[in-house]
């Protein structure tokens, strides 16, 4: 399984396993890989699109997004969070992090980023719009890490009473945190103009660097 790393300029940081969106790593994740390692985090992004077509990066077109459903579609969802779990391992191995990895993910990478804190042992956790998570509640339990969750408030993909269920499942969790966005989905994705909204964006961005830095510091 191929994955793209980027150590921050101090040469060493705590991991974060970045989670793609249905569109592979491509050009947006890898800049959110740069935006992570500029706070001071090694990260590694893996292509979980090994098993059935290894390096895939559709575009973010309205044809982009119809090839990225079919891969989706096509992809092992347990396989995958067993490989995100490897890769968190693999992340912790390293000798940048220091034996320190958590994992954050967008779109189909923030249902993999929930299941992977359900399923594996990550420091911390990040889930930017995650359609799979309603759906897998039963699993939250087994969190014991703080987890950050973000949704868009008019997401056509995951609509408001999905989010009330998860935002219900988790009132009394401290450790978990959740905030609606005023956008629509995938707002995060500025190589994607039918989805981006830069007001959004920066707003959970900001939200989400201050929560690492509380959950998961550098130093």
């Amino acid at each position: 399984m191929a994955a793209h790393v980027v150590v921050p300029d101090g040469g060493s940081g705590p991991g974060i396993v970045l989670l793609m969106e249905i569109f592979g790593v491509g050009p947006y994740i890898k800049k959110a890989a740069e935006r992570l390692a500029s706070i001071g985090y090694t990260v590694l992004a893996p292509d979980l699109y090994w098993r059935i077509a290894p390096g895939a990066t559709p575009a973010h077109t309205p044809e982009g997004l119809q090839e990225a459903f079919g891969l989706v579609q096509q992809l092992d969802v347990p396989a995958a969070v067993g490989d995100a779990i490897g890769a968190l391992a693999h992340l912790r191995s390293m000798p940048e992090t220091r034996g320190r990895a958590g994992v954050l993910g967008f779109c189909l990478g923030g249902t993999l980023a929930y299941l992977v804190a359900a399923n594996g042992d990550p420091d911390v956790a990040v889930a930017y719009y995650g359609s799979g998570i309603h759906d897998a509640l039963s699993q939250g339990d087994a969190i014991t890490c703080p987890l950050l969750l973000h949704y868009g408030g008019r997401d056509d993909y995951i609509p408001m009473d999905r989010i009330s269920l998860v935002r219900d499942a988790f009132a009394d969790r401290d450790e978990i945190e959740l905030h609606v966005h005023d956008a629509g989905h995938a707002f995060d994705n500025s190589e994607a103009p039918m989805f981006y909204d830069a007001s959004a964006s920066d707003a959970a961005w900001k939200l989400t660097a201050e929560f690492l830095s509380r959950t998961f510091p550098v130093a």
